[in-house]
């Protein structure tokens, strides 16, 4: 295994890695939602999307117009969102953010490495790392070969299908090691607005499956908002603009568990 690499530059105290077992199931909403949550709670975030092939996170925080700037140190300059979080993502790097990335294994390895050794991300008290899904190149690198990522996300749906996916990441992020530090279950229910019966769309306990098995305790379960997506897919972050909803207050109590398990 190869050693892990450092950035004496950069003073980041915890990285937070995003996973989910398959594509579909809200994971990069859930990062930015997350990162926006613990900048609410006054700590200083940033955000990095090393989906190399379907980057996004750039259009859910604002930024997709955006590219990166070289400081003094020849070291890239993240992003600032409107609501101040450092933020990379490869769009921001190449001419156009619909151009395709074609890269295999060791292009993409590289370039991971380099958001870490080359950007200079100062000093931040979290660094959320939204990765592409399942268990390739991408989560592989960062957790065997980036130094401090101290704990893992994994995002899935109520579905047996999804839940079954995520076994297989759970699974992977302890064979290398990695730390998980809680299970959120996105798309969980909805509540009809009208009669307010609680209503499980997608099926239900995928979640609390998961969480038994594994002895995960830090579980949350997200509800259907439709402006949830809407949002994100506008530039503005769920939490950011609702503070004093249900998902709000549901992503804080995740956050201040997620924070005791580090």
């Amino acid at each position: 295994m190869e050693e892990k690499k450092k950035n004496e530059f950069n003073k980041i105290k915890n990285k937070i890695l995003v996973l989910s077992g398959k594509g579909g199931v809200g994971k990069s909403t859930i990062s930015v939602n997350l990162a926006y949550t613990l900048k609410n709670l006054g700590y200083k975030v940033g955000l990095l999307d090393i989906d190399l092939h379907g980057p996004s996170i750039s259009k859910m925080v604002g930024v997709e117009d955006r590219r990166v700037e070289v400081d003094e140190n020849n070291l890239m300059k993240p992003v600032l969102t409107e609501g101040g979080i450092k933020t990379i993502s490869l769009s921001m790097l190449v001419e156009k953010s619909d151009s395709p990335i074609i890269w295999r294994g060791p292009l993409k390895i590289k370039a991971i490495q380099q958001f870490f050794e080359d950007v200079n991300w100062g000093e931040l008290d979290f660094l959320i790392i939204d990765s592409p899904p399942g268990t390739g190149d991408e989560p592989l690198t960062v957790l065997q070969q980036i130094e401090g990522v101290n704990g893992v996300v994994i995002v899935t749906t109520p579905q047996d299908v999804s839940t079954s996916d995520v076994a297989r990441s759970i699974n992977f992020v302890r064979m290398v090691g990695g730390q998980i530090v809680g299970i959120v279950e996105n798309m969980s229910y909805f509540i009809c607005p009208n009669c307010k019966t609680q209503h499980n769309i997608f099926g239900e306990g995928g979640g609390e499956k998961l969480s038994k098995r594994y002895g995960i305790n830090n579980l949350v379960k997200i509800p259907i908002e439709k402006d949830f997506v809407e949002l994100s897919d506008s530039g503005k972050p769920y939490v950011e603009i609702n503070k004093d909803s249900l998902v709000a207050k549901i992503f804080k109590d995740f956050v201040d568990r997620m924070i005791k398990e580090l």
